[in-house]
C-alpha cells in the first residue's frame, strides 16, 4: 500500500431511482485519482464505446476503466445469456483487482442492477466485500441495492428523482448524460 492510498478501505453504496449515480462515483474516482491513489472501475452491463467517461479516465495514468456489456441494453426480464456471463466475468474480475490489494478505490458501477436482475448472486457480492483488503475502498453503484448491501455499507446515498428533462421530452445529451 502505498502512502496515498486511504489507512481503512469503506464501502459506499449510490443507488435510488434518480440520476448521478455513477457521476458520483466517477467524481469520487476523479478525486482519488488526483491525491495518487490508484483507481479501478469495472463496469457492469455497459459496452458503449461512446461514453466521455471512457475518454477523459483514459487521460488518466492510475485509473483503469475496463466494460462488460454490450452496446445494447439488457432486458431486466428476461436477460440473454451472454449478458448473465458478462456480468459474471465482470464480478470475477472485480474480485480478482479487489484481492490483489493494487488499487485504493475500486467501483463496481451497475453492480445493484445486475443484483436485481439476477445477474449476478448476493452472497458472491457480499463475499467480495467481505474478503477485500482492509486499505481497499469498493463503490457499489446502481438503483435497487438489495437491504444486505447497504446493511454493510459505511456510506449510503439514495439518489431521488425530483424534476428530470426527459420529463420534458429532452433526450440524452452528449457531455452531460453520456
Amino acid at each position: 500500500m502505498s502512502t496515498t492510498e486511504p489507512a481503512t478501505g469503506l464501502i459506499q453504496v449510490y443507488t435510488g431511482p434518480g440520476k448521478g449515480k455513477t457521476t458520483a462515483a466517477l467524481g469520487q474516482a476523479i478525486r482519488a485519482a488526483g491525491q495518487g491513489v490508484n483507481v479501478y472501475i469495472v463496469q457492469f452491463m455497459k459496452g458503449w464505446p461512446h461514453y466521455g467517461e471512457l475518454v477523459a479516465l483514459q487521460r488518466q495514468p492510475n485509473v483503469t476503466l475496463r466494460q462488460f456489456g454490450r452496446a445494447s441494453f439488457v432486458d431486466s426480464q428476461d436477460p440473454d445469456p451472454i449478458d448473465v456471463q458478462m456480468a459474471q466475468e465482470a464480478l470475477e474480475h472485480a474480485r480478482q483487482v479487489v484481492q490483489a490489494g493494487e488499487h485504493g478505490l475500486v467501483i463496481l458501477d451497475e453492480v445493484n442492477v445486475a443484483l436485481d436482475w439476477g445477474l449476478v448472486k448476493l452472497d458472491d457480492v457480499l463475499d467480495l466485500i467481505a474478503r477485500r483488503p482492509r486499505h481497499v475502498e469498493l463503490v457499489l453503484t446502481g438503483r435497487g441495492a438489495p437491504s444486505e448491501i447497504i446493511e454493510v455499507a459505511d456510506l449510503v446515498t439514495e439518489m431521488r428523482e425530483v424534476k428530470h428533462p426527459y420529463q420534458q421530452g429532452i433526450e440524452g445529451r452528449r457531455g452531460i448524460d453520456y
